[in-house]
């Protein structure tokens, strides 16, 4: 649910998360009130400003900064893996085999630069000379499977392991677009953002075959001739939008089948290449996206396609190369991204390890840093918010009984993960070298490609998490119909133990209604009890959810962003149901307590405007123009000034506890304000 899931995320420290927090203080001290300046805008007016007082003046952030709470929290907790990672390193003591040995290790090695260095661009100088040897496309595609399945490069598509939609139980193989490096419509328009991404690309591309020593003009060259091959993919793909049809991107295909509208492409032959047995079909993300790839594999030169291949293995392997390599891509990175922050090597390296055995770092983090006490209080949490969610639901009065009961039947069977696996995973098999770092990093992804490829032929495990336990991220699974809270989104601005009930209900509550909303969004509701993907609505309650779901849609796609930009309520409809949701349920389960049912003030606010405040409180973000137009492509949240009005404005309760009247700029007639779950 965050606003970017960048594999690593942005960081900072621990002073400043608490400092933007004006609501999240222990029970029974004051309340800060919204002040100065901004005491005295209209809540009905602008209540993106006004709840966040005069923090919006004094700001701990950086004018190059940008991002949100969930990154401002990654920031503190990568300073635990820092702590934790540091003493593993230096701990002679750790037995081999061990957590704190491989993970110590890992780590070590990442942070040898003077290895690194004397190594320059030597790891991957044999992967270019296989490229360069290659005399044919049967050899070329065999390369590209070659690079898959050893983690070294993923061009052209993608490829998992996923639970087939139809059946959770089963585990089937996916093919899904890919093949680009940024996205579609900065390949396809011309605004002024995307040609100075594209600009900016051509010169990373270049830059990164300047190094392995082509000539800069030769280099502009291949840059120019790689950036048409990524054109043409760009433009056989789905939009983001079409991609949340999940109907769209659900086409199962017999093997042979499959190879009949890929002309070129033995489907058989690149399973097995990519040491997959047993599988007689596959589910196809966009069928015509590999019509589109078969085609260019006969008109686009072979040349061409080799160079797009040493493009592949060159951007995936320069974080890990000598400096020159990874100056560049931090370079590019924060050019992509206009605000970023140079990021220090021990933090790239710490959310590196995560990244790669997290299992073994997120048992260090658990032991140091989740406290037992906090999975037990969202338990708590999550069966009041599911109670509440129960309530609203019996009383909804455009459902019929039938497809109700079914509603009832599923959010009763939502699994619920809290804070870290049961069950670590061990990484059996993978061997870890303080003295080798890139060859770590190339073992752990060919020990995850064949971890993910056992999977098949096995009955589904549900029990597997996705995400690690330090991350600040929260999930829906809509086929294994589960919500998943990783231990390291348990702290402020989300979740304070020492906070009371307004904060925690409007904070860590309101997610936690979110992510169970998303079994109900447009794209969960297709999902039964089971997972499985079938419809259990009566056609006339469908037919109401879709005219509901349009009104969010059309809420969302009147909000302005910059000059034309506009927020596609088609893109975050799913997210902007969960929040109207969320937080609809978080507030009936508030509701429930007992500070909920009381009209006591804490420093000047009643528990209902702190409830409300609260949840404003999580979505306060910096971001750049470009990064904010660029977010609006892919993203499917909106900015956080929408996250925040968004559902307040269809909410009563808003309404009365800050007094919005008609005439104020926000005010919606209760007969336009809408109501789903």
């Amino acid at each position: 649910m965050n606003r970017f899931i960048k594999v690593g995320i942005w960081a900072a420290g621990a002073g400043l998360l608490l400092t933007t927090i004006m609501l999240l203080i222990p029970k029974k001290q004051p309340a800060v009130t919204p002040a100065t300046k901004e005491a005295s805008l209209k809540p009905g007016d602008d209540f993106y400003s006004y709840a966040f007082g005069i923090q919006v003046q004094n700001t701990p952030w950086g004018k190059d900064q940008v991002g949100n709470n969930f990154d401002l929290l990654q920031r503190f907790n990568v300073k635990d893996l820092k702590s934790i990672l540091e003493k593993a390193a230096v701990n002679k003591k750790a037995p081999a085999g061990s957590v704190e040995k491989r993970v110590g290790d890992f780590y070590a090695a990442g942070m040898d630069t003077m290895t690194i260095e004397k190594l320059g661009y030597t790891p991957i100088k044999t992967d270019l000379a296989v490229i360069d040897a290659i005399k044919t496309l049967p050899e070329l595609l065999k390369e590209i499977n070659h690079l898959r399945t050893n983690g070294i490069a993923y061009p052209l598509y993608g490829f998992s392991a996923v639970q087939d939609p139809e059946n959770a139980s089963v585990i089937i193989p996916f093919l899904f677009q890919g093949g680009t490096s940024f996205a579609q419509d900065n390949y396809l328009k011309d605004n002024k953002y995307a040609l100075e991404i594209r600009n900016r690309y051509s010169k990373y591309c270049a830059t990164l075959f300047g190094l392995t020593g082509v000539s800069p003009q030769k280099a502009s060259v291949n840059a120019a001739i790689i950036f048409n091959i990524e054109k043409q993919l760009a433009a056989a793909q789905l939009s983001p939008v079409e991609m949340r049809n999940i109907n769209s991107v659900n086409n199962r295909f017999y093997l042979d089948d499959l190879s009949k509208t890929t002309p070129g492409l033995d489907w058989r032959t690149i399973l097995s290449e990519l040491e997959v047995k047993g599988q007689d079909s596959v589910l196809v993300s966009s069928p015509v996206f590999f019509a589109a790839v078969a085609n260019l594999l006969k008109t686009v030169p072979l040349d061409h396609w080799k160079l797009y291949l040493k493009w592949n293995i060159l951007k995936e392997a320069a974080p890990f190369l000598s400096h020159p390599f990874v100056k560049a891509s931090v370079a590019v990175t924060r050019e992509w991204l206009p605000g970023e922050i140079p990021t220090p090597r021990w933090e790239r390296l710490s959310w590196l390890t995560d990244g790669s055995i997290g299992e073994l770092l997120g048992q260090l983090y658990v032991k140091e840093y989740f406290a037992p006490a906090t999975k037990a209080k969202m338990e708590e949490l999550v069966a009041n918010l599911r109670k509440a969610f129960e309530i609203r639901i019996k009383r909804l009065s455009w459902m019929e009984s039938a497809t109700r009961q079914k509603a009832l039947a599923k959010l009763a069977a939502i699994r619920l993960k809290i804070g870290y696996p049961d069950k670590w995973e061990n990484y059996e098999g993978l061997e870890i070298n303080r003295g080798t770092f890139f060859k770590n990093i190339r073992a752990v992804r060919r020990w995850q490609y064949l971890f993910m490829i056992s999977w098949l032929g096995k009955p589904a495990n549900r029990e597997r998490w996705e995400t690690t336990p330090p991350t600040v991220n929260a999930y829906y699974n809509p086929i294994r119909n589960e919500i998943v809270f990783p231990a390291g989104i348990f702290r402020p601005p989300f979740f304070d133990a020492n906070a009371d009930d307004a904060v925690n209900y409007g904070g860590i509550g309101a997610v936690i209604g979110h992510e169970m909303t998303h079994g109900f969004d447009d794209q969960g509701a297709q999902y039964a009890a089971d997972g499985n993907l079938k419809n259990w609505w009566t056609a006339e309650d469908e037919k109401k959810f879709k005219a509901k779901t349009k009104m969010v849609e059309a809420q969302f796609n009147k909000y302005t962003v910059q000059d034309s930009i506009h927020v596609n309520g088609k893109l975050t409809l799913g997210e902007n149901i969960a929040d109207l949701g969320g937080l609809s349920v978080a507030y009936e389960a508030f509701k429930m307590t007992p500070e909920g049912r009381s009209g006591q003030k804490t420093g000047g606010l009643t528990p209902d405007q702190r409830f409300f405040l609260s949840w404003a409180q999580l979505w306060k973000e910096y971001l750049s123009e470009e990064d904010l137009a660029q977010s609006i492509l892919v993203n499917p949240h909106p900015p956080g000034r929408y996250r925040i009005i968004g559902p307040l404005v269809n909410m009563d309760a808003w309404y009365k506890a800050f007094q919005v009247k008609p005439g104020d700029k926000l005010y919606k007639k209760p007969g336009d304000r809408i109501r789903i779950w």
